[in-house]
């Protein structure tokens, strides 16, 4: 019976190659010059071949306000398919998105009327009742900005409406090209420049490669725009390989290397010269090492980084071993450099760290959460800070004495802050790092206080997106510096205050929310409504009826009711169970020792 099933089978199915079930979807690749558009073609002598002319009445006003003819080209597609227009710089992408809806019919705002109208109107209730006044403008034509200046909740918002076809065109900056799957029917590349660089072939087919998806759609197409005097340099451009892949371990030693090295004896790998050497020379960076290193051996550069790390105080050196041709010895991890490597601190910043804490300690000020926020404010986003001298001055000067007295003990005056702000010349040299970090810790200082990234936005005329990043960030290395903390004795005054103002940092509301806010499924929204329904706490979230919960709160389904209320309980419980423990180490205490607990107890 098996054999016969089984020869069976083989007449019945013929062997088919994998080819044949693959979606392939045709990529097309053009450039524009003025109001003609070429389609590359590697066969031709000049890498182009004429594709047509655009055919798309102008005005005076139009040709002024759209030289590059955008209108035109996204025009052809949408709102029946999707387009991306990729430009060089974020404002450029608010500028185009509204510069497009001027000119396109007002037919446009009928198609998926309803479901943008709810687009917009989510927009609002993720931002508190706030909304961005280009996206205002431009959502009803289906179309949107894409950029880093967005928060995390309106681009997730925007992208599904731009999966589903709701909103049929962004104009975005490169990073949508990474990471983000998007595709389009056309992509248009602006210009051949990321801000003012000239695109790289790898950020080339990134870009283009959002141009038609496999499932999704049948064709796609690109159209890069250029200018005559960018002709001889784009052709290159869209004719030569792409470049190679180098480890990223031999751009910055401190974070490449370093770090590896730290880990590597941290985690017990690696603890001796041979040891390390060997691991490095069967990683990219070791295969790689003949084109990275060209006037140092691999060998030397294990030597210098390890070197480094030892005089930095972050590795100890044990006992040597003796062998018939050389010392051996083995490394271990000091203290400062457990610390370190517990809490992923930037080697670059570890001593500048334990030189701020240590400082802190001789002063900290507690009346206000300024010095701590200083504290834990990320070093690698000073070098990027650019301050309003203006705004510092002004924030500076709404300053309680406290908090006043903050900036004295960094180094950091009114007076210079003054004279910035006026373009005064300084003679008194003072620490820039200092000087921005503390400008960074006032807009954390004030988004903790408001809790609203709009107004925070407004006051420090920052994009919402950065003050955003700058505050997961903030959030994210308060953990870390908690963690560095733990690891030396010294700093255990720090502790518990940071327990707090990481949890702060990272739900950003009011403190009576935080409780709420790690339940599982509970957002800054949801919390705020369950808090005015009379669920304040931990216990009674636990303690609720879910048909209740879905009376009570609007637009909570009854699979949400019942998330929220398992959570609640299963987070009591675990917290119970940690006090549970607490006891029982206390009760742990010899019951013989005179006025201990356990005599206590025993007594009774």
């Amino acid at each position: 019976m098996l054999k016969t099933c089984k020869s069976f089978f083989e007449q019945s199915i013929t062997p088919v190659s994998l080819d044949q079930y693959v979606l392939k979807v045709e990529l097309k690749e053009y450039l524009k010059i003025n109001d003609t558009i070429y389609e590359v073609d590697s066969k031709a002598e000049s890498g182009m071949t004429f594709s047509r002319l655009l055919d798309y009445k102008y005005s005076d006003v139009l040709r002024k306000m759209d030289p590059d003819h955008l209108v035109a080209l996204v025009t052809e597609v949408i709102p029946n398919y999707s387009c991306l227009v990729f430009c060089p710089s974020k404002k450029n992408c608010e500028n185009v998105a509204e510069m497009l809806c001027k000119f396109l019919s007002k037919e446009y705002l009928k198609h998926r009327e309803t479901e943008k109208c709810e687009v917009i109107k989510n927009l609002r209730n993720i931002s508190s009742g706030n909304l961005c006044p280009v996206l205002k403008h431009t959502i009803p034509f289906g179309v949107a900005y894409h950029h880093s200046g967005l928060t995390s909740d309106e681009r997730k918002l925007l992208e599904e409406a731009y999966s589903t076809g709701v909103l049929c065109l962004f104009t975005c900056t490169s990073t949508l090209a990474a990471g983000v799957n998007l595709p389009a029917r056309r992509v248009i590349l602006r210009a051949p420049y990321v801000a003012k660089e000239f695109l790289k072939r790898n950020q080339y087919k990134q870009m283009i490669g959002r141009a038609g998806r496999a499932g999704i759609d049948t064709v796609g197409e690109s159209i890069l725009i250029l200018q005559e005097k960018d002709k001889q340099q784009v052709l290159e451009l869209i004719s030569r390989p792409l470049e190679n892949c180098y480890s990223h371990l031999v751009e910055e030693f401190t974070k490449g290397i370093q770090s590896l090295f730290l880990s590597l004896i941290g985690l017990k790998i690696a603890t001796n010269l041979d040891e390390i050497y060997h691991f490095m020379n069967g990683t990219f960076f070791g295969v790689q090492q003949k084109i990275l290193l060209k006037d140092k051996s691999l060998w030397e550069v294990t030597v210098e980084s390890l070197r480094y790390l030892t005089e930095k105080g972050l590795l100890g050196k044990d006992t040597v071993h003796k062998s018939e041709e050389k010392l051996q010895c083995n490394f271990h991890i000091t203290k400062l450099g457990r610390a370190s490597f517990k809490g992923t601190i930037d080697l670059a910043y570890c001593d500048i760290l334990y030189r701020d804490l240590k400082k802190g300690l001789e002063g900290l000020v507690l009346e206000s959460l300024l010095h701590l926020i200083y504290l834990t404010t990320p070093y690698d986003l000073v070098s990027q800070c650019d301050p309003d001298w203006m705004i510092y001055f002004r924030q500076f000067s709404q300053l309680s004495p406290a908090e006043q007295n903050v900036a004295t003990l960094l180094g950091v005056s009114e007076s210079f802050i003054g004279k910035k702000a006026s373009g005064q010349a300084i003679r008194k040299k003072v620490d820039k790092d200092v000087v921005n970090r503390l400008y960074l810790s006032f807009v954390l200082y004030t988004l903790l206080k408001d809790t609203n990234i709009w107004s925070v936005s407004e006051k420090f005329n920052l994009p919402r997106g950065y003050i955003q990043n700058l505050l997961t960030g903030a959030a994210s290395f308060s953990s870390c510096v908690l963690h560095f903390c733990e690891e030396l004795e010294e700093f255990w005054v720090y502790r518990a205050l940071l327990v707090e103002l990481t949890k702060k940092l990272t739900y950003c509301v009011k403190a009576e929310l935080i409780p709420l806010m790690e339940v599982t499924g509970v957002l800054e929204g949801r919390a705020k409504q369950l808090y005015n329904a009379g669920y304040k706490s931990l216990v009674h979230l636990a303690n609720a009826n879910p048909e209740v919960l879905i009376r009570t709160i609007d637009h909570l389904s009854r699979r949400q009711a019942k998330q929220i209320v398992s959570s609640a309980k299963m987070l009591l419980h675990e917290k119970a169970e940690a006090l549970q423990e607490e006891v029982e180490e206390l009760l742990r205490v010899p019951s013989d020792f005179p006025g201990t607990v356990g005599a206590s107890l025993e007594k009774a």
